[in-house]
């Protein structure tokens, strides 16, 4: 089986992030970088599939140059090779994205054939946007199902649930497919110290990031506004007995 896992840099969640002075992207200066989370899950899910099925996982990325860290760390994870598709490091829109993805998709296929399954996470971490992988199944004409919270494989074909309001949607989809995977679907395994010594030694093969620029357009970032605490002293001892009975009773608690 032939897996391919489409990962992104993402500004690592819970840092505080600031907006540049134009207000059209984030300062980067002082952040820390990681896998978006989502993402973490489908590369979790596809190593699963390689290790009950046999083959191979490939991860890729479209990026500025040092998303390759994202790259050796999914090497480090089990991964066995890795494609860059080096960005000026500004954020591309979803149309030019899947463009790209789709075109060394195409590449990659015409080397070493068809990769059965094709995995994104559900949504990036920073832009949220759910389009790029979608597009990319449209652009490929391959079946597609977001919001994967179960995966399993017979050989010929893909079992997705998904949960919706509550309940349980269960696809079944021929391969090869591509399939949105959402967080929570696994436990994301560690790199163990032989792998992240053996992800020093990746080849990471380097394409030409091709795609014209599609119709959405960046028009602002806002930040928003920081949520204030206030400490507010009811009193001491007996004296404040009054005001905690009315602030329970304020809070329904009484």
């Amino acid at each position: 089986m032939r897996v391919l896992v489409c990962i992104k840099r993402v500004p690592a969640p819970g840092a505080r992030i600031n907006v540049t002075e134009d207000g059209l992207a984030v300062d980067t200066t002082n952040l820390g970088f990681t896998t978006s989370p989502h993402e973490e899950c489908a590369l979790e899910a596809g190593l699963q599939l390689v290790e009950e099925h046999g083959g191979s996982a490939t991860a890729l990325t479209l990026g500025p140059p040092e998303a390759e860290e994202q790259l050796r760390y999914a090497a480090s994870l089990g991964v066995t090779d890795a494609a860059l598709i080096p960005t000026d490091g500004t954020d591309w829109d979803p149309q030019r994205t899947a463009r790209a993805i789709g075109h060394v998709i195409a590449e990659l296929e015409a080397v070493g054939g068809e990769f059965d399954v094709i995995l994104f996470g559900n949504e990036s971490a920073d832009s949220g946007g759910f389009q790029v992988g979608v597009r990319v199944a449209r652009a490929l004409g391959r079946p597609m199902i977001t919001g994967a919270k179960g995966l399993t494989m017979d050989g010929t074909t893909a079992r997705v649930q998904r949960e919706i309001d509550g309940t349980q949607e269960v696809y079944e989809l021929r391969l090869p497919a591509i399939i949105g995977v959402k967080e929570g679907i696994n436990l994301p395994r560690y790199p163990t110290m032989k792998g992240r010594l053996a992800s020093r030694k990746l080849g990471v093969q380097i394409h030409e990031a091709v795609g014209e620029p599609g119709g959405q357009r960046m028009v602002q970032l806002v930040s928003p506004p920081e949520q204030e605490s206030r400490l507010v002293v009811l009193g001491a001892g007996p004296a404040a007995a009054d005001k905690v009975v009315d602030l329970l009773a304020e809070r329904g608690l009484l």
